[in-house]
């Protein structure tokens, strides 16, 4: 799959991920645990690590959230985010305790004077500030939505003369260390607002769709989002956002890039919607499968860029599993295994997933 040049931005850095400069395009996440239950929120942290995540974000509501920022960065390898509104201390705070990028609309922060110093205490500890526009959240595109005249472009235009507003109020203050996010609810607008941002200036972006529902709709959603701006060399950081378990974002963050060829993630399993011909279970074995290798870090490292069959019939299973380095097509009750096209021997059914993982534990 070939691609164009990726978008030439400025790279910053949140601690030990590099974003934009033609950095690898990361995967982020954000807790939905309270940050102030220190031990649900270092849980789940803990959980989208194993799973891959590379950024987490955490919600910091008031100063007894903020610090257990210090804790929280200290039980994780991830870069820290906190995310931030209306109270500009807090803020502050979360530069005291060690977060790696602050999330904050200067717009809201309070005031010129507030945001200078959030800006010099960022700029001193070399810590990257977001900026994240969100089309829910914008008063000028309420006023303008819906109204006679009102078009997309109208929309877009108002979305990214918002992004580059609170840029300047940033930038007003010599802070270059900028990363922006321009959000709707759905694909198109998402694409024309990062689109127009994108041209206009050399801030790296992290995309994602926002409030995109549920798995399917979610998913469907920010795939055609975040394929058409990645096709098109846009975006640094991604974020699937969905009403689900933010692990489950992380592994379909992962899966985009993925099959866009632009990252590695963990194995390619191949394996069939089955038929009335199917006489074993095929879902179980590829569910009980994916919880054991999704959630390990190190399984997924070594199963990466292993193509792995999973065939529910003797039918078409032995030819589909023959491009797989290693699978099993299945009979009545078991199936036969399946390396590099050829057919090995016999296994039972109640056996696949235990043969499968050691398989992946043997390497190449």
């Amino acid at each position: 799959m070939s691609f164009p040049i990726r978008r030439p931005t400025r790279r910053v850095r949140a601690g030990g991920v590099a974003i934009g400069g033609g950095a690898p395009i990361s995967v982020q996440a954000m807790c939905n645990t309270d940050t102030r239950d220190l031990k649900a929120t270092i849980a789940q942290a803990n959980r989208l690590e194993a799973a891959g995540c590379e950024i987490v974000r955490v919600a910091v509501p008031d100063m007894e959230a903020a610090l257990n920022l210090r804790k929280i960065k200290n039980a994780t390898t991830m870069a820290l985010v906190a995310d931030i509104h209306f109270d500009h201390r807090l803020a502050l705070e979360a530069v005291r305790q060690g977060a790696d990028k602050i999330r904050i609309n200067p717009g809201n922060i309070g005031g010129k004077a507030k945001v200078r110093e959030v800006a010099k205490a960022c700029a001193a500890n070399g810590i990257p500030i977001r900026i994240g526009v969100n089309s829910g959240s914008l008063a000028a595109l309420k006023k303008i939505e819906g109204k006679p005249g009102w078009t997309f472009t109208r929309w877009t235009e108002c979305m990214v003369s918002e992004a580059l507003k609170e840029v300047a109020a940033l930038e007003e203050f010599g802070f270059k260390n900028i990363v922006v996010s321009l959000k709707a609810d759905d694909a198109e607008r998402t694409v024309l607002a990062n689109r127009l941002f994108a041209s206009r200036t050399n801030i790296p972006l992290h995309i994602g769709v926002t409030e995109a529902g549920s798995l399917v709709p979610g998913v469907v959603k920010s795939s055609i989002a975040l394929g058409a701006l990645l096709r098109a060399g846009i975006g640094d950081t991604v974020r699937v956002s969905l009403t689900e378990p933010p692990e489950l974002q992380v592994r379909c963050a992962f899966e985009i890039l993925k099959a866009l060829g632009l990252r590695a993630y963990g194995p390619d399993i191949i394996s069939c919607p089955t038929c009335g011909r199917c006489c074993v279970d095929v879902h179980g074995t590829v569910r009980d499968l994916e919880k054991l290798i999704y959630s390990d870090r190190r399984l997924l490292k070594k199963a990466e860029g292993l193509k792995i069959a999973v065939m529910g019939c003797a039918v078409n299973g032995p030819g589909e599993a023959r491009e797989a380095d290693f699978g099993i097509a299945g009979g009545q009750g078991e199936g036969v295994w399946i390396e590099k096209g050829k057919i090995l021997h016999k296994i039972p059914q109640n056996k696949w997933v235990g043969a499968i993982i050691a398989r992946i534990e043997k390497g190449r």
